[in-house]
């Protein structure tokens, strides 16, 4: 184990994509959303990920100047190509225009199709509550839980995001995957060689498992059985189908050896808060109702409740002075490209 700066680890993301001809101000998105992911303790959807990403960068699966196309579709529709970039520039880039189109009109929808994984959904979410933005969004992936009833991956584990700003105390940030638990938390574990838990997921003949590397081969469980499944189906239908992006099956993993471009599809939904009511006294209210759901009565043992959204700012706050623990397979990863593009890995605490 290690335990590294997060400043340290966004110059490294940056000093990595730039060697292969991602901008700085691209780079910059994506080590930022990394970095971020890894101090809210999202260790899945972090800095582990560089490595597949810069892989793909080589082997011509990512485009890393992508020439992102934006077309305006009626008054507050965004219909968006990716050109296959890196899933967080191509979200960054149509976020930064529906955030100015959400302001004029209202509300702003965003369809993404021809893009890649784009790290934690909440990421969006906190840039749009920087705006005063309630922010919906959400993205399909590769084949990950199957239908309801079936053994074979179908759906992406579909994960769905809300963010509602709130003044002064941690935003609202609600980020869920339709699976039990985020496929990335099951590769985590097969990359360090632990286990995870029963009722995860199942092995390729429909058996529960607690092998990562047989889940993997099998499927992840929907969450909340028949309801998780109508859940992933509902994200497949707006990110993929609606966006012209690859659907199910026919999404393409990262971290296959196939030729074929991902084609991720991404939906983002902006609403302006102050078109409704004043943004100070939306966050008012939300403060009061915070206050009243912390003083409900609370079972034995449980010093307190907490709204979602909490314990990331908290785990962001606290890693931001103590570092980011990696595990000794990230690290491993991590020097490989730094020997490979001639960088400095560094940032290590005396601990």
């Amino acid at each position: 184990m290690g335990i590294y700066k997060a400043e340290h680890l966004k110059e490294f993301i940056v000093n990595v994509l730039k060697s292969q001809n991602v901008n700085q101000e691209d780079a910059d998105v994506v080590a930022e959303s990394l970095v971020r992911a890894d101090l809210e303790g999202v260790s899945s959807h972090g800095i582990s990920r560089l490595s597949i990403y810069s892989k793909r960068i080589k082997d011509g699966r990512i485009n890393p100047t992508p020439s992102i196309s934006i077309q305006k579709k009626g008054i507050s529709i965004l219909s968006v190509d990716g050109d296959n970039g890196l899933g967080q520039v191509v979200s960054y880039q149509a976020l930064k225009e529906g955030m100015a189109l959400a302001k004029e009109t209202g509300i702003a929808a965003i369809g993404i199709r021809n893009s890649n994984h784009f790290g934690s959904a909440a990421y969006y979410c906190q840039l749009g509550c920087k705006e005063g933005l309630a922010t919906i969004v959400m993205t399909n992936s590769p084949p990950g839980i199957p239908p309801w009833g079936g053994k074979e991956a179908f759906f992406g584990t579909n994960p769905i995001a809300f963010g509602f700003p709130v003044n002064n105390q941690p935003d609202v940030i609600i980020d869920m995957s339709a699976s039990v638990v985020a496929r990335g938390k099951i590769i985590s574990a097969a990359k360090e060689g632990t286990s995870i838990p029963k009722g995860w997921a199942i092995d390729q003949y429909g058996e529960d498992t607690d092998n990562p590397k047989e889940a993997l081969i099998g499927a992840v469980l929907p969450s909340g059985g028949v309801k998780g499944y109508g859940w992933a189906l509902a994200v497949e239908i707006l990110s993929g189908i609606l966006t012209r992006a690859a659907y199910g099956p026919h999404v393409k993993s990262i971290y296959d050896d196939s030729h074929d471009t991902a084609n991720v599809g991404h939906f983002f939904l902006l609403i302006d808060i102050g078109k409704f009511l004043p943004l100070h006294e939306f966050s008012e209210i939300l403060k009061t109702m915070f206050f009243e759901i912390k003083s409900s009565p609370k079972k034995q043992g449980v010093e307190s409740i907490r709204y979602p959204g909490e314990r990331r700012e908290q785990s962001y706050q606290e890693k931001l002075e103590s570092g980011v623990q990696l595990s000794d397979e990230v690290k491993e990863e991590l020097q490989l490209l730094a020997d490979k593009f001639k960088l400095n890995f560094h940032g290590r605490f005396d601990v």
